[in-house]
């Protein structure tokens, strides 16, 4: 667990901000990651094997509320340090449809980020590739870095031989890098914009664009593999190893008609059967979905190939679960959980606070547990989706008033309220409720 004190200020305020807004930060999860740490050693090894130009594989299993986004982007998190690029694709029924792999494609490309650069970096990954190319050609030859037009041939050459294997099965994702170096070296800014959209999967490019490229048409289902297996090998080769791939709530597979739930089961089994092939060396891919999805007849179930692939022994104590296993199982948060999460949360508010010791006095260990007992007791007892409401409710309602007013005690005149309008469709049908707010006193 990473020191409060030593956070800088602009990782604090990320996170606060973001817990106050009742939504999971974007970065500085490993500041008040709890329950993760048993996680932790397998998952660097697969890190580590997946920079090695391995592959690696996890569905991540958890009821609503237990922190399957949130141990997401705490993996992407740690991904980045090992210097993976990573992408978070959330699947939906109409945006993101599992079974159109050139749409999960395009959101691939549109939420790859990297340590240094946020979404969309493909244009600043492939830059970055031909940059690389370039030092490796001046440092292994004679060029002369003036002789432009020796030095541009040499550099297609590389980057022909680097992507040989992909442009036997996918020739127009080499065509369009090629096009695109064309367009950048003659200053044509217009047309450098649109082939990277097309490498990226965009619909609506220019005709003009494609044509200077030498590449027709849209990306469709079957060339986004290829295309896939294209951007990794420019990732390889501009410094990142490896890309780490979301692929968020696939449980909505179980509400789409039942012809396409199979399409989209069977693409997920196709892009298993590809990673255990080798197709993706540096490719680490994570599925979350409830455990519904995973043993349910509208999910993996109705696929037997996929449910063989990733079935995994849940009959013991959950103590006892494998982190090395192809299921992960998300157990969420128990009351004293809970309780420690507030406590870091608190600590790491603490050290941005005008007011720390008036903080830790009146917002104190055990009033953070009484919070706790209060916002689940108003939904319904269940832990497991407390956690988004508490936070908020903790650094909103009362670190924010502690910090601001010197008379403030939340004891005294702080009274929990939780209404409808600030829950979720799954928080508020556990709210033990009426139709108007619940109020709840704290001890």
């Amino acid at each position: 667990m990473t020191d409060p004190a030593s956070v800088s200020a602009v990782r604090r305020r990320e996170v606060i901000d973001a817990l106050r807004r009742g939504t999971v930060p974007q970065s500085g999860l490993d500041l008040f990651a709890v329950g993760l740490d048993r996680f932790e050693a397998a998952l660097d090894d697969d890190l580590t094997t997946v920079t090695r130009g391995g592959a690696a594989f996890h569905a991540v299993r958890g009821d609503y509320g237990s922190g399957k986004t949130f141990f997401a982007r705490w993996l992407a998190e740690r991904a980045k340090r090992a210097g993976l690029a990573t992408a978070e694709v959330q699947i939906s029924e109409t945006e993101t449809p599992l079974h159109r792999l050139e749409t999960v494609y395009r959101r691939l490309t549109e939420r790859l980020a990297t340590a240094t650069h946020q979404p969309s970096a493909l244009r600043a990954v492939v830059d970055s590739w031909f940059y690389t190319l370039e030092e490796e050609v001046l440092d292994g030859s004679e060029i002369d870095e003036d002789d432009e037009e020796a030095l541009t041939a040499a550099v297609d050459a590389l980057m022909e031989r680097r992507l040989a294997d992909v442009a036997r099965t996918t020739p127009a994702f080499a065509a369009a890098l090629r096009g695109y170096r064309q367009a950048v070296t003659a200053g044509d800014g217009a047309t450098a914009e649109a082939l990277i959209a097309w490498l990226g999967g965009q619909k609506s490019v220019a005709a003009s664009a494609r044509r200077a490229a030498g590449v027709r048409g849209d990306l469709d289902h079957f060339a986004a593999l290829g295309f896939l297996q294209g951007l990794l090998t420019v990732l390889r080769d501009c410094g990142h190893p490896g890309l780490l791939l979301v692929l968020d709530e696939t449980e909505t597979l179980q509400r789409v008609r039942g012809d396409v739930r199979e399409k989209g089961l069977n693409a997920l089994r196709q892009l298993l059967d590809e990673i255990d092939a080798g197709r993706f060396p540096g490719l680490f891919l994570v599925i979350t979905g409830t455990p519904a999805f995973y043993d349910g007849q509208q999910g993996v179930q109705r696929l037997p190939p996929l449910a063989q692939r990733l079935a995994t022994d849940f009959t013991t104590d959950a103590r006892f679960d494998s982190p090395r296993a192809v299921q992960l199982r998300l157990p969420g948060f128990d009351l004293p959980g809970l309780g420690e999460l507030g406590r870091q949360v608190r600590d790491l508010y603490r050290g941005a606070a005008r007011h720390p010791e008036r903080l830790i006095a009146r917002a104190d260990d055990s009033y953070v547990d009484e919070l706790a007992t209060a916002v689940t007791g108003g939904l319904g007892g269940n832990v497991g989706i407390a956690p988004r409401v508490f936070l908020r409710k903790l650094v909103a309602d009362v670190l924010d008033r502690v910090d601001e007013f010197e008379d403030f005690d939340p004891r005294r005149h702080y009274q929990l309220t939780v209404s409808s309008g600030e829950l979720t469709d799954t928080e508020r049908n556990a709210a033990v409720a009426r139709a108007d707010d619940i109020e709840l006193e704290l001890p």
